[in-house]
Formats: structure tokens, C-alpha cells, sequence
């Protein structure tokens, strides 16, 4: 090989070394334009978790607002109704810790199949979700679209079955260009309000007596127990009423794992909710505890509206026993003084349900709307005293009995079988 071969192979190294280079960082810049080297990276690395003040959902025409004011979450959609810190907490962390499973390069005539046009472009519009500080200026947003299909292994082959979704299509609003897919679906991220309530309510322990005053003054009743697990018994109960066990049960146990469905605007008037003339039921506990409980007229979804009070009388301080020892009364002071702690905590926080008006399922209430007929034993109905006996088709005539057959022949008697004489030896 001379040199002038050598020259040239080194030039056409150069030239291959070159090229190769080029194609190299053009493929890199693709890569990277593409978006694909977000994949396994947080959706939003900057998320200031901390400095949200506010969480806007937009879907279509409708909207929610969940409004932090004083370190308390609140539904502005609900007038300031608490809002579950929990599930809130909970959204912001998985938004925080999002990850980018992987990117589709898709352009924009393409993203009402993808359900990634903003809310009140058309019927395939997406979940518009705004982070904003305190000042109501937005931090960050999403725009949930789609929800990624898993194909289920067993899907029969005539079709009827797309699967369970596990993840979603998104876009991060004035962020990369590109559809990101994540893997969660998302699905708390729900436009009703009640969704997001805080559905903690007032709960009955340790009841007492409960007595129910109906409208009708002929349908109220009351039901005591002497102790805690004792049975109920019908307070003034008139000559002939018992109480039936299987039917006034439930009643022992009204409201003891209360809920709501919604709560109602401050502004509606008693007539519309029936708090004008309400049925009332008062419980008192074992804890002394009072609740009074107004339950109003009915919706056509099965639901009541309610009105809650309570108040509590309990004592501050422990009696010691006569022949009480120092060591028993210290940890005895301790009990009662925590178990008191405890009583004033639950009293203070069912204090701030007196001023909502609620409503609550037909099953929440149901042992509240027995009339006293439904509490009773059936009487059973005993002949009286004057009334004769009922006439039976019975004939007076004495009954003839025909003569039994006689036997034409004498009956053979059996005789013994003879014995067969000996043999002799």
C-alpha cells in the first residue's frame, strides 16, 4: 500500500467517522424531542407540594373548587363545607410523585381520540386540573385525558371486554409538547362535590333512653334501659301493650354508625326541608350525653334532611372509693381524666355539625320513623266471654255400627308335630 492509498482510506475514515457522528446526535436530538427520555422521570419535577392553596377541577361545564383557608381544606362548591384532608393530602403526594411511564408523539388534530381537548371543546374533552398558590395564581396544571386499557388476558375472543385500566393520557399544561402516559389511572379525581366532603359525622354510644315525638302525638314513644347491654323496655306503656324485642332492636342501636349523603345550602328555608314541622327524636347516653335530632321531609332520592344538636353533662371530677390505696387511686385519676379528655374532644367536634342541615339515607333514620304500633307485640285475639261456641255440622243421631262378619267355619287348632320314635342302639 503506497501512501496516496493510505491518504484516501484515512480520508474516507474521517468522512464514515464524521457521518457516523452526525447520525449519531441527529438520532439523540430525535430521542430527546420525542420525549421518550422522560420516560421513568417524575411528570412534574418542580411540583411545589407545599405552596398549593387551591385545587380547580374542570370538566365540561362544570367545576370544583377545594379552597384551603386557615390550614383547614374546605368545598367551595358545598359553602365551605370541611373537605377530606386525607384523600387531598393524598392527591397532592401521588401528583408530587407522578412518574412518566412512557410519551406518544401525537399532534394536536389527534387529541379529542385521546379525550385531551380542554373542557368545553366538544364531548371528548378532558379533566382540567389547576395547583394554585395562595394568591390564586396557578402553579401547575394537568389536563387528564383518556385512560389507558390493559387487555385482560382472558378476554373472549368475540370481544365485550376492553380490560381494567391502569394508567392514563395527560398533558402538563405550558410543559413539554408531547402525551405522556403515567400508570394510575387517576380515578379520584372526581367533579362532584360530595365526592371530596368530609363525611365524619356525630356517632350515638352508650344510649340510654330514646324518645321519638311523631306529629301525631298517638305514634311517639320512648325506650329506657337500666344499663348499658341491659334490654329496652316501653316507658308509659298503656294497659296491653307489650313490647315486641325482634322490632324495637334496632332502635337500641339508632345512629350508632351514622352518615351523610350531601349537605344542604345554609340558605334554604325550613318549609322546603321540612324543618318547619319536624319529627324530633331525643337520645340521651350512659356518658350523659344529650342529642337532639330533627328529621324533615323526604327527597325522591330516598334521602331525609336532618338537624343535629348535643349537649353533654359529665362529671369533671372523680369520687375516690372509701378504702381506696394510693397506687389504685393514681392510675384511677389517670383513667378518668383521660376518658374525660376524650369526652370533651367528642363533644367539641360534634358541636360544629349543629349548624349544616344534612341529608342522610332512609337506612340512617329508619329506626327513628317507627310510629308505636310498630314497636309492639301482636295482640292475639281470645273468644269472648258471651260468644258461643262456633255450631258443627255434626249429627245428633246416634251412629249405627254394622255387626262384624261371623266366621262360617270353626277355626282349626294347631296340633303339636309327633315325635318320631327313637331308634335303638
Amino acid at each position: 500500500m503506497n501512501r496516496k492509498q493510505l491518504g484516501i482510506l484515512i480520508v474516507l475514515g474521517a468522512v464514515i467517522g464524521a457521518l457516523g457522528l452526525y447520525v449519531s446526535r441527529r438520532n439523540a436530538a430525535s430521542y430527546q424531542s420525542s420525549g421518550e427520555g422522560r420516560a421513568g422521570k417524575r411528570l412534574l419535577p418542580d411540583f411545589p407540594i407545599n405552596d398549593v392553596a387551591r385545587i380547580g377541577i374542570k370538566q365540561g361545564t362544570n367545576e370544583l373548587n377545594l379552597v384551603k383557608q386557615d390550614d383547614n381544606w374546605t368545598v367551595r362548591e358545598r359553602y365551605g363545607y370541611p373537605a377530606n384532608f386525607q384523600e387531598i393530602g393524598d392527591l397532592l403526594r401521588k401528583i408530587w410523585d407522578l412518574k412518566v411511564v412512557q410519551t406518544e408523539q401525537v399532534g394536536p388534530s389527534q387529541f379529542a381520540k385521546l379525550e385531551l381537548t380542554e373542557p368545553g371543546n366538544g364531548t371528548n374533552s378532558g379533566t382540567l386540573v389547576e395547583f394554585k398558590d395562595k394568591s390564586d395564581k396557578t402553579i401547575k396544571a394537568v389536563l387528564l385525558g383518556k385512560k389507558h386499557m390493559r387487555k385482560s388476558e382472558n378476554a373472549s375472543p368475540l370481544g365485550g371486554s376492553d380490560g381494567w385500566p391502569d394508567g392514563r393520557y395527560l398533558l402538563v399544561m405550558n410543559g413539554p409538547k408531547d402525551v405522556a402516559v403515567v400508570s394510575d389511572a387517576l380515578s379520584e379525581v372526581d367533579i362532584k362535590p360530595d365526592r371530596w366532603l368530609n363525611k365524619d359525622f356525630f356517632k350515638i354510644e352508650k344510649l340510654k333512653t330514646i324518645s321519638v315525638t311523631h306529629t301525631n302525638a298517638t305514634n311517639s314513644w320512648k325506650l329506657t334501659r337500666e344499663t348499658e347491654n341491659g334490654p329496652l323496655s316501653l316507658a308509659e306503656a298503656k294497659p296491653g301493650e307489650q313490647l315486641d324485642i325482634g322490632k324495637s332492636s334496632p332502635a337500641g342501636n339508632a345512629l350508632s354508625f351514622p352518615s351523610f349523603s350531601d349537605v344542604v345550602s345554609p340558605d334554604a328555608k325550613p318549609e322546603e326541608t321540612g324543618m318547619d314541622k319536624p319529627m324530633v327524636a331525643k337520645i340521651e347516653t350512659f356518658d350523659g350525653f344529650a342529642y337532639v335530632v330533627s328529621i324533615g321531609t323526604k327527597t325522591n332520592e330516598e334521602n331525609y334532611y336532618i338537624r343535629t344538636s348535643v349537649s353533654a353533662d359529665f362529671p369533671k371530677e372523680r369520687t375516690a372509693g372509701k378504702d381506696e390505696k394510693p397506687e389504685d387511686k393514681e392510675k384511677l385519676d389517670k383513667e378518668f381524666k383521660d376518658k374525660t379528655v376524650k369526652l370533651e374532644d367528642k363533644l367539641k367536634q360534634e358541636k360544629a355539625f349543629e349548624k349544616w342541615t344534612y341529608l342522610v339515607s332512609k337506612w340512617t333514620v329508619d329506626p327513628l320513623l317507627k310510629e308505636r304500633k310498630d314497636l309492639l307485640a301482636e295482640k292475639k285475639e281470645e273468644p269472648k266471654k258471651d260468644e258461643k261456641p262456633p255450631a258443627t255440622n255434626v249429627s245428633t243421631q246416634p251412629k249405627i255400627v254394622p255387626p262384624l262378619p261371623r266366621n262360617t267355619e270353626p277355626k282349626k287348632e294347631d296340633k303339636p308335630a309327633e315325635k318320631k320314635p327313637e331308634s335303638d342302639p
